[in-house]
């Protein structure tokens, strides 16, 4: 598949996206559902928050307002909806600038172009910028790498800064999971921490 072709795959993932079935989990007192990853990874989610499965390695939970959800829009390079990603192995091979594969040497960002800013369309992807790295736990007996990336928002024509935002990341190299949060998810990195694996 050729660059261009992937970069338009990812812009409107949302042929392929389907709301994925609440586990019955979900139906409890606890007001949580359970989201079942590879390689054994649980999180417990509130229920409130939409699971779906966009494509093969792509899933985005949505945690709040997300006009685009059932468009050909909803795709990683949308904007307004808050939500965090939830990526695998194909992802992970194409999620650097010019589909390299990632690294977390480099924010997640499948494309070669820029994108729109992640809070306003209207708004362009500029700079990120290293704010933080680490290790992180997700669940017992697993660390993460971690790493925090402030991007800018800026104006298509003159490219002035309007606004920031911190792209987050936890990547499992071992069992290729890759997390990805646009929107400073309340309670995610604690979430994380509480996985359970089996």
């Amino acid at each position: 598949m050729g660059r261009k072709a992937l970069s338009m795959v990812l812009a409107g993932l949302a042929g392929a996206a389907v709301l994925a079935a609440p586990s019955a989990a979900s139906a409890t007192a606890s007001a949580a559902q359970s989201l079942h990853l590879r390689n054994g990874l649980t999180l417990r989610i509130p229920s409130s928050w939409k699971v779906y499965t966009v494509d093969k390695d792509w899933t985005r939970v949505v945690t709040g307002s997300c006009p685009t959800a059932g468009t050909n829009r909803f795709g990683f390079r949308d904007s307004e909806c808050h939500s965090f990603w939830v990526l695998g192995p194909k992802a992970i091979e194409i999620g650097r600038e010019y589909f390299d594969a990632y690294t977390p040497e480099s924010p997640f960002y499948p494309g070669s172009d820029v994108g729109p800013c992640v809070y306003d369309k209207k708004l362009w992807l500029g700079r990120m910028r290293p704010a933080g790295k680490g290790l992180a736990p997700i669940g017992r007996g697993h660390q993460a790498y971690y790493r925090a990336w402030s991007a800018t928002c800026v104006t298509p024509n003159t490219s002035k800064v309007k606004g920031r935002f911190t792209q987050r990341e936890w990547y499992l190299p071992t069992s290729k999971i890759l997390f990805v949060d646009q929107w400073n998810t309340p309670g995610l990195s604690a979430i994380l921490k509480q996985a359970t694996w089996s």
